[in-house]
């Protein structure tokens, strides 16, 4: 059995602290840490790391107490919206897992979270108890600074652990799901105003693609503004989609997307996606692809 975990900490300029929190991972027998992405102006770290369900419960929650221990919500800042010192915590089945045994772990994480550390847990995605917690944005509506002071509230309160956030840690998202590809489009503009109007002809909730998640942001270090977006179902709404419609939306306002990047992993068949359509090829499939005879002969 393999699971897949990408949790995500409100830390990615201090990389004393990012590299303490990757130790958590890696002290673990059978929990492989696979990548870790630190962005300074999102002021946030998301790693992905895989193995057996109890070797990557366990490292991940050594992770979450180094966090809780180094990080302090009440001085994090950072363009991209977050609750907590270690923010969202998602398992995706890989090998041998189903959805019901990530969301079984889930559940074990969140409790195990609030037994050792006292940091109340939301459930998303599959493992939502009601229906308006299943979209991530809306469980960080307002963000930490509004949460805490609404943590107490019925349609508020966490889900395991008492009415209230830890005292610097916040709280912590966790929950099963699906893959997804965390993609983001650079703009030719300092303007955060026209990366927000992209964003809401992009996002699926605001009538733009299906699959797709989407959010302004501003690159204080490089002073331009960014589409952030996660692409839940890329099979269904590709990645080069995505890509020419931040394109197209920008033209609007006379700029231009001078780039993208990819967070953390990306399948090999969503690239390949995108080679098939840029260079047209023909009757093209992944296993033309050199490296992938390397791996299967290794």
């Amino acid at each position: 059995m393999i699971v897949e975990c990408i949790p995500n900490f409100s830390e990615g300029r201090r990389q004393e602290v990012i590299d303490r929190i990757g130790e958590g991972f890696k002290s673990v027998k059978g929990c492989v840490l696979l990548d870790v992405k630190p962005d300074k102006d999102h002021n946030r770290t998301v790693y992905t790391v895989t193995g057996e369900p109890e070797a990557v419960l366990e490292g991940v929650i050594r992770a979450v107490g180094t966090a809780c221990e180094l990080i302090d919500m009440n001085e994090h800042r950072g363009e991209h919206p977050r609750i907590g010192a270690c923010d969202v915590i998602p398992f995706v089945p890989i090998s041998g897992m189903t959805m019901e045994d990530c969301v079984a772990l889930s559940r074990r994480c969140a409790e195990a979270v609030w037994e050792k550390y006292r940091i109340p847990s939301y459930y998303y995605e599959e493992s939502a108890l009601r229906p308006s917690r299943r979209n991530l944005a809306d469980i960080r509506k307002g963000e930490y600074e509004v949460l805490k002071e609404e943590a107490s509230l019925p349609e508020r309160t966490p889900d395991v652990g008492e009415p209230a956030l830890h005292p610097t840690a916040g709280a912590v998202v966790i929950g099963a799901r699906e893959p997804l590809i965390a993609y983001n489009v650079n703009l030719s503009t300092s303007d955060i105003s026209i990366a927000k109007a992209i964003a809401k002809r992009m996002r699926a909730k605001t009538g733009g693609l299906a699959y797709v998640k989407a959010l302004g942001v501003m690159l204080s270090e490089r002073n331009i503004a960014q589409v952030s977006m996660n692409l839940t179902n890329f099979n269904k709404t590709a990645v080069y989609t995505v890509f020419e419609m931040v394109k197209i939306e920008a033209a609007r306002y006379g700029v231009t997307a001078t780039g993208s990047e990819v967070i953390g992993m990306i399948p090999l068949e969503a690239l390949a996606e995108c080679a098939r359509y840029y260079l047209r090829l023909e009757n093209f499939e992944t296993s033309q692809i050199l490296e992938t005879h390397l791996m299967q002969a290794e």
